[in-house]
């Protein structure tokens, strides 16, 4: 475990240090600390956007729910690959708009579309609330791998804290440029874990993939028909799920804000084109983990399927390069994560609600401030409120998904007001909140933060009707 534990701890230290030598000799003004100075190519902008899409979720969470629950996991395969289509015919349209009004970040875009400060820091403050459960998954996750890794010996606390340290470092010094400077590392090292485990697993225990999924079949049928192992996750709960992901997949305010760093907007088509080849390793995840539940039924925790099966399979210092690759698809997306919601604090609720002469220098300040803010809030939240990985994700997807009216009307529909959207997102929030806190989440076996949605756009589009007569 020594062995593994040293791979672990040092490519979470180099990935730290990659991410601070990438700010060097580079004047940090809020255009390149939100966005990159709006340089990144197409290969810059797939593994950006790729590292902070897929993230310890894609390592712990999809396993985790494809070991205990089964078919209601198959949601995670499709809604990818409907959001990069969607993407092809949004990002590039907003990206001409940022361009040419220097945005950087959601709330802008709400802020200059519908002419209304308060809808944009509404905006901003759902979008912080939203990627703060996100966020605590990178942490949760990162504390998950290294205590599998060492068998116990070396408490998650550690880890999550190291990791915190350096996430804090080097966003501080390098931006949304030291993040996707670190994504190269991440990517390379969770494609190479994954394809490995992935194709290895079943091959080693059953001989083919075919078998694996024969033996499942008759030892657990129910496990790949839906509703799996879940009752209340029914065919209803799982297309709406779908719907929900798909349409707040590029809700999410980092992913938004991340395609205004691209220097073109045909870097934004053809990535679009060639993001749903990341499907892939998600299909090979889904495979680990309904080999685990066959190798290692039982556990307690669904999460920790794929490590666990790592960790009986090979040998321990292919546990570390695990462990190391899941560390740093931890560390990228909560590099991002926090950037965002720094800024969304800093830009889009201190400057247009209460300070609208503030420059960006005085902005920049603060930014880098509320970073150490929010991820010491997001870590209280991993070490003392664990929830399951997944459902930490959807949480913040209920939320994020309320934009997506706001949004596409102001790109296509130019009637659409400020009082409409404000009144469809806040309708649309308080019945997501209303349902999840009354424990009637799912709703008629429908997905809480889909009903939201509905509700956000059937209020948008009737007051938008009744003030155009």
């Amino acid at each position: 475990m020594s062995t593994a534990l040293l791979i672990i701890f040092g490519v979470i230290i180099f990935s730290g240090l990659v991410g601070i030598y990438a700010g060097r000799n580079l004047k940090m003004n809020l255009e390149n600390w939100t966005v990159g100075g709006r340089k990144f190519g197409i290969i810059l902008i797939w593994l950006l956007m790729a590292g902070e899409i897929y993230t310890t979720f894609t390592f712990l969470g999809a396993s985790g729910w494809a070991y205990s629950k089964g078919a209601p996991s198959f949601y995670i395969l499709i809604y990818g690959a409907l959001a990069y289509t969607l993407s092809f015919f949004i990002l590039p349209k907003l990206w001409r708009i940022g361009k040419k009004y220097g945005l950087h970040t959601q709330p802008d875009y709400f802020i200059h579309r519908y002419n209304s400060r308060l809808l944009g820091v509404l905006v901003a403050l759902i979008g912080v609330f939203s990627i703060v459960p996100y966020l605590q998954l990178q942490l949760q996750g990162l504390g998950f791998i290294v205590k599998v890794a060492s068998n116990g010996t070396v408490r998650s606390e550690l880890a999550i804290l190291i990791s915190f340290v350096l996430t804090c470092v080097f966003v501080y010094t390098s931006g949304l440029r030291g993040a996707a400077w670190v994504s190269v590392i991440k990517d390379t090292l969770m494609i190479a874990a994954v394809c490995v485990v992935g194709f290895g697993v079943p091959l080693i225990y059953f001989g083919s993939y075919s078998k694996m999924l024969e033996v499942l079949m008759e030892k657990m049928p129910e496990h790949l028909v839906f509703p799996g192992a879940a009752p209340h996750m029914g065919v209803w709960w799982v297309m709406s799920t779908i719907l929900l992901t798909s349409l707040g997949f590029y809700m999410w305010p980092h992913v938004f804000g991340s395609a205004f760093s691209a220097k073109s907007d045909k870097v934004i088509k053809r990535n679009a084109i060639i993001m749903p080849f990341y499907q892939i390793p998600i299909l090979l995840i889904f495979m680990v983990g309904f080999t685990a539940v066959l190798v290692i039924p039982g556990l307690e925790n669904g999460d920790l399927a794929f490590l666990s099966l790592v960790n009986k399979t090979y040998p321990s210092w292919f546990m570390g390069f695990i462990g190391a690759a899941g560390a740093v698809t931890a560390m990228v997306p909560a590099a991002i994560l926090v950037l965002f919601a720094s800024t969304l604090l800093s830009k889009n609720v201190y400057k247009a609600g209460f300070d609208p002469g503030a420059d960006d220098e005085k902005v920049m300040r603060l930014s880098r401030f509320m970073v150490i803010v929010i991820m010491t809030v997001s870590l209280i939240f991993a070490l003392f409120m664990p929830n399951e990985l997944v459902n930490l994700l959807i949480l913040g997807y209920d939320g994020v998904c309320q934009f997506f009216p706001g949004v596409v009307f102001g790109l296509f529909w130019k009637r659409a007001s400020k009082s409409a959207v404000m009144a469809g997102l806040l309708a649309g929030i308080v019945m997501v909140g209303v349902l999840i806190l009354s424990g009637n989440d799912p709703f008629l076996g429908l997905n809480a933060g889909f009903i939201g949605l509905i509700l956000n756009v059937v209020v948008t589009v009737a007051i938008t009707l009744v003030k155009k007569k």
